[in-house]
């Protein structure tokens, strides 16, 4: 009988909750992982994975959820917290080297009314239509958000990331699009924009005389960490940025 995995979302935002039960293997480990990005996608403060269902059919298995702790630390840089796991999932999981930076909760119910009983980080977002109206509405934005958080001495460089990963929208995957802007740990700024087309985006060494093709090359240059999420419904483009960098 094949290996089945099923993943239940719990809506709370700022908190990403997943009910996650079934046998973790290698054929069900992709599935774990398109769950997760999906949370993620929403930039959440802490992930919780309810795995008092779940149990370990094959320790391969087990890089799917190591791939998930180093996808959320790198962004949105959150913790991933593992609630209800027995002791023989426990015993697997904190033996396996690449799933050290797990923190774990007995109870999910209990681990979910502390998480959402937290100060909620500021953030913006705002939804916009591929239009090249859109590059002017996020750099006011953004500059608005820089000084409002005293960071005022981000606003230059954090404008023209910001015109860029919205441009990058508008020229090549033409949906509607969501852009946020929030503080990160240690004075830094994270910018993002999830769109609707699958297509990945990678920065090209454009000669002199070409119109375009350097938006991307900008990000890289300027950003301390960039990357991109694949979501089953399109993709998020992420950056971080610092003032160190400038």
């Amino acid at each position: 009988m094949p290996s089945q995995l099923v993943c239940r979302p719990e809506r709370g935002f700022p908190v990403a909750a997943l009910r996650v039960s079934g046998t973790l293997d290698q054929v069900t480990g992709d599935a774990l992982q398109q769950a997760v990005r999906l949370r993620l996608a929403d930039q959440p403060t802490v992930l919780l994975l309810d795995v008092a269902g779940l149990s370990i059919g094959d320790p391969v298995g087990l890089s799917a959820l190591s791939a998930t702790v180093c996808e959320a630390q790198e962004w949105p840089d959150v913790p991933v917290v593992l609630c209800g796991a027995d002791s023989r999932t426990l015993a697997m999981i904190t033996e396996t080297p690449d799933c050290a930076g797990l923190r774990y909760a007995d109870d999910f119910r209990a681990a979910v009314a502390s998480a959402r009983a937290e100060t909620t980080p500021p953030h913006i977002r705002v939804r916009m239509r591929p239009v090249p109206d859109a590059c002017r509405q996020v750099r006011h934005l953004v500059s608005q958000a820089c000084t409002a958080w005293g960071r005022s001495d981000l606003a230059a460089t954090a404008t023209l990331i910001a015109t860029e990963l919205v441009a990058n929208v508008v020229r090549h995957a033409r949906t509607t699009m969501d852009f946020t802007v929030r503080p990160l740990h240690a004075g830094r700024l994270g910018m993002t924009v999830r769109d609707h087309s699958r297509r990945m985006p990678k920065p090209t060494d454009a000669a002199v005389s070409d119109p375009g093709g350097r938006g991307l090359r900008l990000v890289r240059d300027l950003t301390d960490a960039w990357g991109v999420l694949p979501v089953t419904d399109g993709k998020v483009v992420w950056t971080r940025m610092h003032a160190d960098i400038l």
